[in-house]
């Protein structure tokens, strides 16, 4: 039976129709397909696309968390986008890496400048679009590198940190009891910390057999440990800022699930760490 009794009646009480059970299996089953054949059956230029749109959203969440000025909010937004087109481009003198960050700050410094004329807070002000610039589309620039190198590593990144996040909610709430971060994150668990682990490391000894073959068995649990582990820090991170903008969800768009930056917390420190880990290759 795939859902039990205890799941069922829990969605039949007031307010919420739908358990998180269902909702997380409903949300995989409508996803999940057209994301494959987006990302294999497309060129990389769409898959491009999709990160700069993932990017724009994210950051407008994070930015209404921390009520970011408008414009401000804007030229942060902005940066991000033309720090993923960027490697389109084969810009001359500077660097590729130097030119990203030193115009978007130029940017946002800018617009703090010449948007308010008062110099205190100035700041606190650009705080969040600096942040929030680093934090999500600086990120999710390894996954474009990832899937220049095929989209098998997009595939392998996507399923173990979904393998992960799965787990790790299903053992930390059937066996969780001692709390891991309770000052950041009162509902993650020790116990749901090891569950992403091993969801880590299963899921990329199926996935490499399935797709990578060349790469050994040992190589891909110590993939997989890695990428369980960093998926829990990437959610504690969130949850941090979650927790000092004073919101439970950093946005609404997926309706009881959060925001696209609840979804794409853990696959933000994944992405990078796995990239690294194909440069050792």
């Amino acid at each position: 039976m795939l859902f039990s009794q205890k799941d069922l009646k829990k969605g039949a009480r007031g307010g919420d129709k739908i358990s998180p059970t269902l909702k997380r299996v409903i949300v995989a089953v409508i996803a999940l397909p057209p994301f494959y054949l987006y990302i294999t059956k497309l060129p990389p230029i769409f898959f491009l696309l999709l990160l700069t749109t993932v990017s724009v959203l994210a950051q407008m969440e994070f930015h209404a968390m921390y009520k970011t000025n408008r414009l401000i909010s804007f030229s942060g937004i902005i940066s991000g986008v033309i720090l993923l087109c960027l490697p389109l481009i084969q810009p001359s003198g500077f660097s590729l890496q130097t030119l990203s960050f030193i115009f978007p700050f130029m940017l946002m410094a800018c617009t703090r400048l010449f948007l308010i004329k008062d110099p205190s807070s100035s700041l606190k002000d650009i705080s969040p679009a600096v942040v929030g610039f680093l934090y999500i589309p600086n990120l999710l620039l390894a996954q474009w590198h990832l899937r220049l190198r095929g989209y098998e590593w997009i595939l392998f990144l996507y399923g173990c940190v979904w393998a992960s996040d799965s787990l790790a909610y299903y053992i930390g709430k059937g066996m969780g009891k001692r709390r891991l971060y309770k000052e950041v994150s009162p509902n993650k668990t020790i116990a749901g910390a090891f569950g992403s682990v091993i969801g880590g490391m299963l899921s990329a000894l199926l996935l490499g057999k399935l797709m990578m073959d060349n790469i050994a068995f040992y190589v891909l649990i110590a993939m997989g440990i890695a990428i369980g582990s960093i998926t829990i820090v990437g959610d504690l991170i969130e949850s941090m800022f979650k927790r000092d903008a004073g919101v439970k969800d950093s946005g609404s768009f997926i309706p009881g699930h959060g925001g696209i930056l609840d979804k794409i917390d853990g696959a933000l420190f994944a992405g990078p760490l796995l990239y690294w880990i194909t440069l050792i290759l």
